[in-house]
């Protein structure tokens, strides 16, 4: 062992006045960086690493913002940026999907505040709390099919649209609250009004989920591609095609899976979510484009596009009004055809069977004439009617009997308007009075 060495152990091991030459500060240092790390120190590091880790995950997650997307109402978010699978569960958005948007998916009678959905593109999304929790097969579905969820709500808007315009002068006018269940308590029902809204609700999701796919908005699917070729001596099958089929098959694993049971409620159930979809089925229609020199009509394309959804509402109306009730019916005993034994069958036997396009229910309409919370009816008190009317909006039927009380009140409105270029739009004030009755 040489002298330096000598005299750097004996500094180490106790402190004791030495002379520091240039020599044994370079042997220091250098002995110094050759040490490695103890364990404690080690630890001491790695702890301050994980903790720097932690501070920024947590800072991206603290970064609040408002945000909007086309078409869709506000949505709360969280800013944060693309990250791969290993880090999805730390890295994600949050949506707020208010309780208009996703009425009635065959899922209206039932609520939970913990009713989390993943989509596509590691968003979480957290639904209104009027919504049970959805089942683990739609998530799935949401997640294989990204884009398809604003379709969904989208569709239900529309439902609840159509539903108001249908029975707007019906004693039931399809109410809807901010409440755990959208429709009411009626949905738990059996009546004609339950058939409906089953049955129009599972219409909508499969029209709007269809006519996304042609407008490319759901990366899983897209038009209908399989018409091709001539169709006919002056036209072929081209353009894009509605892609009911993908529509039909996700409506029917979508909102038929929160059923269940195998009760005659179930089966009505399905049978009125399968009937509104066939409805939009049916009503498919070929449209045509010429094609040809100064304006002839030498050549068509033809595609297939989907009704109006108010046509698919007002055929839904027709059934509602001639709907089948119906019983639980067997067919027997056998074991080896148990699946096949539940079935609907009418309640009068003298009644034709019903087809699959007909609504049925099972159980009797309430009286919507009074409110009743137990059944969740609102009355038809305050309803404008109309006293020259015979039908079901004229004061006698809407108000069942009760009389009505007229008022009067002034309304002021823009009339006359005219454009001016360029570019703004005159308008007059006009003043007009109209008379109300409303059913006591």
């Amino acid at each position: 062992m040489d002298d330096n060495s000598h005299r750097f152990q004996t500094m180490m091991a106790a402190p004791v006045a030495l002379t520091l030459t240039p020599s044994l500060v370079h042997e220091m240092i250098l002995r110094t960086r050759q040490e490695p790390f103890s364990q404690r120190a080690q630890l001491v590091h790695l702890q301050r690493k994980k903790n720097e880790i932690k501070s920024k995950r947590r800072r991206r997650r603290q970064e609040r913002f408002q945000c909007w997307a086309p078409g869709v109402p506000r949505i709360e978010c969280v800013c944060e940026p693309q990250f791969g699978k290993s880090d999805f569960r730390e890295h994600r958005e949050k949506r707020v999907v208010p309780a208009n948007e996703t009425a009635s998916l065959g899922i209206v009678n039932i609520a939970s505040s913990s009713n989390l959905l993943t989509d596509s593109k590691y968003v979480q999304l957290v639904l209104d709390p009027s919504l049970q929790l959805l089942s683990r097969k739609q998530r799935k579905l949401i997640r294989q099919n990204p884009g398809i969820l604003h379709s969904i709500t989208g569709g239900v808007q529309s439902a609840i649209r159509e539903c108001k315009w249908q029975f707007r002068n019906r004693r039931w006018n399809c109410p809807t609250s901010q409440s755990s269940n959208i429709f009411g308590k009626i949905v738990n029902r059996g009546c004609r009004e339950t058939a409906f809204i089953f049955a129009l609700t599972s219409a909508a999701v499969t029209h709007s989920v269809s006519r996304s796919c042609s407008e490319g908005s759901i990366e899983s699917c897209t038009c209908d591609y399989r018409r091709r070729g001539p169709g006919g001596l002056d036209w072929h099958w081209g353009g894009c095609s509605d892609n009911i089929d993908f529509g039909r098959v996700f409506g029917r694993e979508f909102v038929d899976s929160s059923e269940r049971g195998r009760d005659l409620r179930y089966l009505t159930n399905l049978h009125n979510n399968e009937a509104g979809r066939l409805t939009v089925h049916a009503e498919m229609r070929q449209e045509c484009k010429c094609h040809g020199m100064s304006g002839s009509c030498t050549v068509k394309t033809c595609w297939m596009r989907l009704p109006t959804f108010r046509t698919v509402g007002n055929l839904l109306k027709d059934r509602f009004d001639g709907a089948s009730r119906v019983i639980y019916g067997n067919k027997g005993s056998n074991r080896a055809s148990r699946a096949d034994m539940r079935h609907l069958e009418p309640e009068n036997p003298a009644h034709k069977p019903h087809s699959p396009q007909d609504l049925v229910y099972f159980e009797k309409s309430p009286n919507f004439c009074t409110a009743n919370s137990k059944i969740g009816t609102t009355g038809t008190t305050g309803r404008v009617c109309n006293n020259t009317s015979l039908g079901l909006d004229g004061c006698d039927l809407l108000c069942c009997g009760r009389g009505f009380r007229t008022l009067t009140e002034r309304v002021t409105e823009r009339c006359h308007c005219t454009f001016h270029w360029c570019c703004h739009v005159s308008c007059l004030n006009c003043t007009t009075t109209q008379t109300l009755h409303e059913c006591l």
